[in-house]
């Protein structure tokens, strides 16, 4: 028969601002039920999440050019944020092969900021150059004292939650009840935004320490896993998709002529192996090492940047002169000011991971460490069209229902855009579980 392994129950923890790391091993193989098996799983993880990427941007203008050769880039900024999650969660056998599950990521403390890039001078930055940021800075930790070093804009401390997961799952095949069968699971969880909005004020950023993207969203999964011997390899594959918006999300349509409003969609494949190095079958006791890798699409939508705080520092209505600040309604004349909310359309990109757990499990406990690496493709961060040609002329016509009101053209228009590249990501986790 198939060997029951406690605590080894994982689906999936929370993607937040530019994603989460954890990616926990092997998450198909125990099956919550009712009866002959486990009737829960408890498990508390902690991660900590580092990520880097450079900012460039598209630059159009130089008269010795090539007019044929591809735009140019002009390195800008470099990127960090620095992360810690805690995610209690809660799986419960409701039915023959069948559970409910609750998770809570709580995000302890959130940081960001911008530094100059290799070379870059202050006086030179591109971001500068469009005052998008004083010359001699912004810390939203101390608004009135410029930041040292290279240091040249960075954003307030965030804390809190961003969505409740509620899920349900089932496993129509069970290799611990037929040994000749894989463990076979599908499930739909529920995300459903929680906590406050994360916004930025340039007046007040101190005062706004908020997570949540104010999003609601539906996530399918399915995950296989077979253990043969000393091995066991798995498969896992999700799709998740934005549903609804909480009042207050600065995902609202303003209409007109907007596209991709709603953040991108997620597809995501995993696979891995989890090898047995102890397996005692009489104890439980095991001690092991999964490696797994994962791939994740990450299609066109509107987003929280590397430089949303950025693009909301510069487009806020209340300064005077403020150089992205939008047009609200294009059918009146005259500017109807609305400051920009700092999300952006950004392009498709792929994302790939390698990860490593080394796990121990003791009966009905299960102690853990995990590590991720991770990378993107380059992508556009700026990527909003100028609107819909609904009478087919090959244009957007100005001062009509054509015109998309969050277009910003100094930061949109090609030749302008902002680019994120050489992305690179980092995180370490611990977890404990426990199976009753």
């Amino acid at each position: 028969m198939g060997v029951l392994r406690p605590g080894a129950l994982v689906l999936l923890t929370v993607g937040l601002g530019l994603g989460s790391a954890t990616a926990h091993a092997n998450p198909a193989s125990v099956v919550p039920t009712i009866g002959d098996g486990p009737n829960a799983l408890l498990r508390v993880d902690y991660e900590y999440e580092v990520d880097t990427s450079n900012i460039d941007r598209e630059h159009v203008g130089d008269p010795g050019a090539d007019p044929l050769a591809p735009l140019t880039r002009q390195h800008d900024l470099v990127f960090h944020q620095y992360k810690h999650t805690v995610t209690p969660r809660l799986d419960v056998g409701v039915y023959h092969d069948t559970w409910l599950s609750v998770a809570l990521p709580i995000i302890v403390t959130q940081a960001r900021e911008l530094r100059l890039g290799s070379g870059v001078d202050r006086s030179e930055s591109p971001s500068v150059l469009s005052g998008y940021i004083p010359e001699s800075g912004f810390d939203a930790h101390d608004p009135l004292t410029p930041p040292p070093g290279d240091l040249l804009f960075r954003g307030g401390e965030r804390h809190g939650l961003n969505q409740l997961h509620v899920g349900i799952g089932v496993a129509p095949m069970n290799q611990r009840r037929d040994d000749t069968k894989p463990t076979w699971k599908l499930g739909v969880e529920g995300r459903f935004a929680v906590g406050k909005i994360m916004r930025f004020d340039r007046l007040d950023p101190s005062g706004e320490t908020g997570v949540s993207e104010g999003v609601h969203e539906l996530r399918l999964w399915t995950t296989v896993d077979r253990k043969l011997g000393w091995v066991e390899p798995w498969f896992e594959a999700s799709w998740q998709v934005p549903i609804a918006l909480r009042s207050g999300s600065l995902y609202q349509d303003p209409g007109f002529g907007s596209t991709n409003a709603m953040p991108g969609q997620l597809a995501t494949a995993k696979f891995g192996v989890e090898i047995f190095v102890v397996d005692d079958k009489e104890t439980r006791n095991k001690i092991s090492l999964d490696l797994s890798t994962r791939i994740v699409g990450h299609f066109e939508g509107r987003g929280y940047s590397e430089m949303w705080e950025v693009f909301a520092f510069a487009g806020d209505q209340r300064i005077d002169g403020n150089p992205l600040v939008l047009d609200a309604n294009p059918l009146d004349t005259g500017l109807q000011a609305l400051s920009h909310p700092g999300i952006t359309n950004i392009e498709n990109y792929l994302e790939t991971a390698a990860h490593l757990t080394l796990a121990a499990d003791l009966g009905r406990v299960r102690f853990a460490l995990n590590a991720d690496i991770m990378w993107k493709t380059d992508h556009a961060i700026t990527f909003a069209d100028g609107g819909i040609d609904r009478n087919n002329n090959g244009i957007v016509d100005a001062g009509t229902n054509e015109v998309n009101p969050v277009y910003a053209a100094p930061i949109d228009l090609v030749g302008h855009r902002y680019l994120s590249d050489g992305n690179l990501g980092v995180a370490i986790g611990i977890e404990g579980q426990f199976l009753f």
